[in-house]
């Protein structure tokens, strides 16, 4: 379930001073006055709880006296959890992690892809953060909490001149503890042709080259595949005039029409459930249909049933090669079912995009990729059940558009962006890396 977080007012961060002191620059050693105010409410909160409970009842009954609160308390909660996610966008971090017995009652931010915890943002108490986390949640949302252990929402941070930013975050359970992950959503899309993709795999992802099939981009969490379907999708909607319906939990980047009419459903606040949101988008004449993530067996097989009706589906898997992403899909699905999923599949992909983001020598991350044409040959791979061969035609499949990841791994390494190590460490196949890394720059 994907729900909307209270909108909070935002407070103005301080000024960042100088600082040499690694991982963090530093911050001014005179504290606002709301971070103080806000640091003495939790303070006095926590006191009040009886040791004599614990665990989930523990948690209920912080949600108890945050009910009963006064609107003023609030917001001084609210303005703590606005101060360090205004830290969070300075230092330019992707994710901010709070509470649970792991935090050890520090906050920690991840920068360029190292997760370490920011000593100059305070300690708290365990009860602490469970007040502040709870704070930016409704009584449904904590409902959902209490009885689910895990709650996925959105939150929005205002800020000056009428800007905003919005997090896509996951409250959870750490030892009885209440723990918070909230990762920045970006306010702008990547430029599609930062993608560096060849003409025909624009061509298959454009609806103005193909009108339907199935496209996946895929990756471990983290790996940006979201950012690429958001590229894919802006492209979309400035290239043809179209529906698009994007269904995903939560909603991260909010487009705005140009081309396309977009209409963003929220799993849990605009629709019940991704297959719910998937039949319904039938109905309401799309060209488009963007699934979030194929996250179970039913949501793979509404996924399919909808490609089959004709209509171009984008969507998301948890994996890290364009092999692994079809025997996930085939595997995911009832024995009975598997070589009529099969089947369907072959007639319904049509791009894979395995992704992962690997440091970059100028200290960032850089998208490393292995890209999968539906050809004949790979539609026959995988109806007679030989995905075992598809590798191989990945890696001959270069003036198609194919590549895998690892000779995306050595286009980056020859061009001087990424290191040997890192060229070799997040390859997918150790050996063949290292052989391609022996033949000279004009080969394989």
């Amino acid at each position: 379930m994907t729900t909307q977080a209270q909108s909070p007012g935002a407070q103005k961060p301080p000024a960042a001073a100088p600082s040499t002191t690694a991982p963090f620059p530093g911050l001014s050693t005179l504290e606002p006055p709301f971070v103080a105010e806000a640091r003495k409410l939790l303070s006095e909160l926590a006191k009040q709880l009886p040791t004599t409970v614990t665990g989930l009842e523990r948690q209920m009954m912080i949600g108890d006296v945050l009910a009963r609160m006064d609107e003023g308390d609030k917001q001084r909660l609210r303005s703590l959890m606005n101060f360090f996610l205004s830290r969070m966008l300075s230092l330019a971090a992707s994710d901010i992690d709070m509470g649970g017995y792991g935090s050890q009652g520090t906050i920690w931010y991840r920068v360029y892809g190292s997760k370490k915890p920011d000593k100059t943002m305070g300690q708290y108490a365990p009860d602490e953060m469970s007040y502040l986390i709870q704070s930016i949640l409704g009584e449904r949302q904590r409902t959902f909490l209490y009885e689910n252990r895990n709650l996925d929402f959105s939150h929005m941070l205002y800020l000056e001149g009428g800007d905003f930013r919005r997090f896509r975050a996951d409250a959870y359970f750490d030892l009885d503890q209440l723990a918070l992950n909230m990762r920045a959503i970006n306010n702008s899309v990547r430029p599609y042709k930062s993608l560096e993709l060849h003409q025909n795999i624009t061509r298959v992802l454009s609806l103005a080259g193909t009108k339907e099939g199935l496209c996946l981009v895929t990756g471990i969490t983290g790996s940006g595949k979201s950012s690429t379907l958001d590229s894919i999708i802006d492209a979309n909607n400035h290239a043809v005039d179209a529906h698009i319906v994007i269904i995903a939990s939560p909603i991260e980047y909010v487009h705005s029409s140009d081309r396309c009419i977009i209409r963003h459903r929220e799993v849990g606040r605009d629709v019940l459930s991704f297959k719910d949101g998937a039949v319904q988008a039938l109905r309401q004449d799309p060209d488009i249909i963007m699934l979030g993530e194929l996250r179970d067996p039913e949501t793979i097989m509404t996924a399919l049933e909808i490609t089959d009706s004709g209509h171009k589906v984008f969507s998301t898997l948890h994996t890290a090669s364009a092999v692994e992403s079809i025997d996930r899909i085939i595997g995911e699905t009832p024995p009975v079912e598997q070589e009529r999923v099969r089947n369907r599949l072959a007639d319904t992909l049509r791009v894979v995009m395995s992704q992962k983001l690997v440091p970059s020598l100028d200290g960032k991350r850089m998208l490393a990729k292995e890209v999968m044409l539906g050809t004949p040959s790979v539609r026959a791979a995988i109806k007679n059940n030989n995905t075992g061969e598809i590798y191989q035609m990945i890696s001959e499949g270069l003036d198609q558009g194919m590549i895998t990841m690892e000779q995306d791994l050595k286009r980056l390494y020859l061009s001087k962006r990424i290191s040997l190590e890192n060229a070799v460490n997040y390859s997918n196949n150790k050996r063949r890396m290292q052989q391609l890394l022996q033949v000279s720059p004009t080969e394989g």
